[in-house]
């Protein structure tokens, strides 16, 4: 009988995606095949404290809670792995599935924690994670790759109070999006259509990041792609979002249960199809990521591609497209997590083969 794989499942976060987080990860591990893992359940509540959970407390949680439960966690000097110890009770991870939406999870600071521990994890690395995370950082490697993107300018704090709306309407038109520059599921977001919007538009995107992207608005259907693989990634079939809001907002997304539907796959022209799958490949290796991705699209009237964004962990709930766009693809949940571990382990031995001393 093959040995078991002990993975760390670890989720909540310092992020305003903490709620979403949770319930990636509880979806996640109704999919694992428990023959195959043994399975630590990590929460890391909102102050940043480590919490150990039961599977059955793991289920019933919401939002992760300060505990006392005495967890360490500390790194071993003798193989590729790190140990988790609760109380008396030390186990050793294997691998760790990061399910850690937004800040301090999927911009690069939980990746970089991981390689410092030297254990293998779930999803792109450390430089990857944080330029995807970057909306203007990712977006200029995006553009000087020759991938389509819309336009955009850039602004940090300690220019809020020189951002013009007019010379904004003047290069962008209206109406035009704020965003935080480092934010995922749509929070901070606002769309601008008139000037009494905007300053109120502002101070809310500022609260989220110290660097705000305004970008054009681009009238098309939200198209999105799933990604998996190192070195040579595969794209499944294309889905669309469709929101019942003004844009596809957190609430769209996470509160109201009507506020957008799903179709997986959608029904386009296979030459577009192969096109959309191309430019998600693309822009996958483009920003070095590995293992996996959902990259977004705009597809407008013109039948014109644009790259919006791409999310290195990407939801994993019941609506979330990464999943479900596998799945029409032909890919079980189930088997779509052993790959994602699979590929977590592979990418670790090939960088532990790597000199780190001259």
């Amino acid at each position: 009988m093959q040995k078991k794989i002990s993975l760390a499942i670890i989720f909540g976060g310092k992020s305003a995606e903490h709620g979403v987080s949770v319930v990636s990860a509880q979806n996640i591990v109704k999919a694992l095949n428990k023959e195959k893992y043994n399975i630590t359940f990590i929460g890391i509540d909102k102050k940043g404290e480590w919490n150990y959970f039961s599977e059955k407390d793991f289920f019933s949680i919401n939002e992760v809670k300060e505990s006392n439960n005495n967890l360490k966690v500390y790194p071993s000097t003798k193989n590729n792995k790190f140990y988790l110890s609760i109380g008396n009770n030390e186990t050793l991870i294997e691998v760790v599935f990061p399910v850690l939406h937004g800040t301090y999870g999927e911009d690069g600071t939980f990746q970089g924690f991981c390689k410092l521990f030297n254990v293998a994890f779930v999803g792109p690395d450390v430089l990857s994670s944080a330029i995807c995370m970057d909306k203007d950082v990712s977006k200029r490697l995006l553009r000087d790759s020759n991938i389509p993107i819309a336009n955009f300018l850039v602004f940090n704090n300690q220019e809020r109070d020189m951002i013009s709306f007019s010379e904004i309407k003047k290069a962008l038109g209206l109406p035009f999006f704020i965003k935080p520059a480092n934010l995922g599921s749509s929070v901070g977001i606002s769309k601008i259509k008139t000037e009494k919007d905007f300053k109120v538009a502002l101070e809310k995107a500022f609260l989220y990041d110290k660097k705000i992207v305004v970008e054009e608005n681009i009238d098309g259907r939200e198209i999105e792609i799933s990604v998996l693989g190192n070195e040579k990634p595969t794209a499944s079939l294309p889905g669309e979002i469709i929101a019942n809001h003004d844009f596809y907002s957190y609430e769209a997304k996470y509160i109201d249960k009507n506020g957008s539907s799903l179709i997986a796959p959608v029904n386009l022209p296979q030459d577009l199809i192969e096109e959309i799958q191309s430019l998600a490949i693309k822009s996958f290796k483009t920003l070095s990521c590995e293992g996996m991705a959902r990259v977004d699209f705009f597809l407008t009237k013109e039948q014109k591609v644009i790259v919006n964004e791409i999310n290195t962990i990407p939801g994993f709930t019941s609506i979330s497209m990464y999943p479900k766009l596998f799945e029409v693809s032909g890919l079980k949940y189930s088997d779509l997590i052993d790959k994602l571990i699979i590929f977590a382990i592979e990418k670790h031995k090939k960088d532990t083969l790597l000199k780190t001393i001259y």
